[in-house]
């Protein structure tokens, strides 16, 4: 009997050391080689660099509030604790100086580091694996030459001792991120590129795909099967589906998408959160062959099974009520208070100024994630040259838990808006969410902007 315990210890070093040993072999299956010579210093090579560099919209990841371009840092929440984005500048003590285009290839495709250890997965090296290495070639010139070396060291994780051993993740990767290359759906030169761009280097789905049990995306593209791009919430947002039902894509043209691509705006919604940083720091800059690509395919998506292309008619009485003065709920006086001078009595608001929140899908989504955010902390327009100043939407945190459900709900239901009660919990909630969450990656020039009452403003 007092053998046993040391025989379950022995056993459980023993599978530890089994276990510990086979993910040092791991990475090396999935790593490769190449007889490419890149040229670190040609010009074009790394002008090309850079743009692909913007498709993928690496700046969003590796750059914090105020800080050096690429120089890392950014923390980034996870269910065990935060990581920090790393130092991506060709500073050879801090940054990737020291990596060979192998290295840099291995590292962003395949997500191995240098030193053969599994980068995490909020690395999205599962889209990139689709990417060329002619691509590669090119964004390596980039950050070698185009880039400005920073010395800033690179800050560990805060998760928890022993769950921050990084060998495990290279299991994660065996399971969740296989080898993989691009496959187009189509002939079709134009769509094929869209797909790439969306399925790629763009990683749409990091965002709008969900996430399964190992915090994998459920589906990498749209052959793996329809959940791909059908909508997640992630950082407290509401990343909408991409897809063709009601409260996806189904009442976007394609050219309301490649405007929105290229401003972050239409004339009824505005982008915020996360995807007006996507907008700021990549697909404006993205050409205008490519922004149709990208809108054209997403266009071609299937509604998610089971989701309505449609929705059930609402006659709007709330109008006429706002413009007669008629207040009928707390909601209605919280809203003519704090919100109906920019988005008016109509919810129309004021077009590509202040967001409509009349048939906004944002607004009366399933999930409320992001106008409960934005109302408790606002948010801003990208910057971009294509449009007008950005505009800014204040935060109504001082508001109590139940005004902000009451005038949340009474949005998310005039009009001819539907939405589901949203209660004191949720608010409660995402308060407390947003008490931890860390600031936004990169900065936005405050000359710029206009603070506007713009309650209910959205993210799509």
């Amino acid at each position: 009997m007092k053998k046993w315990p040391l025989t379950i210890v022995i056993a459980g070093v023993g599978g530890l050391a089994l276990a510990f040993g086979l993910a040092q072999v791991l990475p090396n299956l999935r790593t490769s080689t190449s007889t490419i010579e890149v040229n670190i210093n040609d010009p074009e090579l790394i002008k090309k660099g850079e743009y692909i560099a913007r498709t993928a919209d690496c700046v969003a990841c590796h750059t914090t509030l105020n800080g050096e371009k690429f120089a890392g840092g950014l923390p980034m929440l996870t269910p065990l604790g935060a990581i920090y984005s790393t130092n991506i500048t060709p500073d050879k003590e801090t940054g990737i100086g020291n990596y060979s285009f192998v290295d840099f290839t291995n590292a962003t495709k395949h997500g191995v580091r240098k030193d053969n250890s599994a980068l995490y997965p909020a690395m999205p090296y599962p889209s990139y694996q689709i990417m060329p290495d002619e691509d590669m070639a090119a964004m390596y010139a980039y950050f070698m030459s185009g880039v400005k070396a920073v010395k800033q060291a690179n800050k560990p994780s805060e998760m928890p001792p022993v769950l921050n051993w990084r060998w495990p993740l290279a299991y994660w990767q065996f399971l969740f991120a296989p080898e993989r290359t691009f496959v187009p759906e189509t002939d079709d030169a134009v769509l094929a590129r869209g797909q790439y761009l969306i399925e790629g280097p763009g990683h749409c789905g990091s965002c709008h795909t969900e996430r399964g049990i190992g915090f994998q995306e459920v589906a990498l593209s749209n052959a793996d099967s329809e959940e791909f791009l059908s909508g997640a919430v992630i950082d407290g947002w509401r990343a909408k589906s991409l897809r063709g039902e009601h409260d996806g894509l189904a009442i976007w043209s394609t050219a309301e998408l490649v405007d929105f691509f290229k401003t972050g705006r239409t004339d009824i919604t505005a982008a915020f959160g996360a995807m007006a940083e996507v907008v700021e720091h990549s697909t404006q800059y993205m050409t205008e062959d490519d922004l149709y690509a990208m809108s054209a395919y997403l266009k071609t998506l299937s509604p998610k099974p089971g989701e309505p292309v449609t929705i059930t008619a609402k006659v709007d009485t709330t109008t006429q009520k706002l413009l007669d003065g008629v207040y009928d709920s707390r909601g209605a006086i919280l809203y003519a208070e704090y919100c109906q001078i920019c988005h008016r009595a109509d919810g129309k608001g004021v077009p590509r100024i202040f967001p409509a929140l009349d048939g906004n899908s944002a607004v009366y989504s399933r999930d409320a994630d992001s106008v409960l955010q934005i109302t408790l902390s606002g948010g801003r327009m990208p910057d971009t040259p294509h449009d007008r100043m950005a505009f800014t939407m204040p935060e109504f945190i001082n508001l109590s838990d139940a005004d902000v459900a009451e005038v949340v709900n009474y949005i998310r239901n005039s009009w001819t808006n539907q939405g589901s009660t949203v209660d004191v919990d949720d608010v409660v909630q995402m308060r407390h969410f947003l008490s931890k969450k860390p600031k936004a990656g990169t900065d936005f020039p405050p000359d710029l902007s206009i603070t506007a009452a713009a309650q209910g403003a959205n993210h799509e």
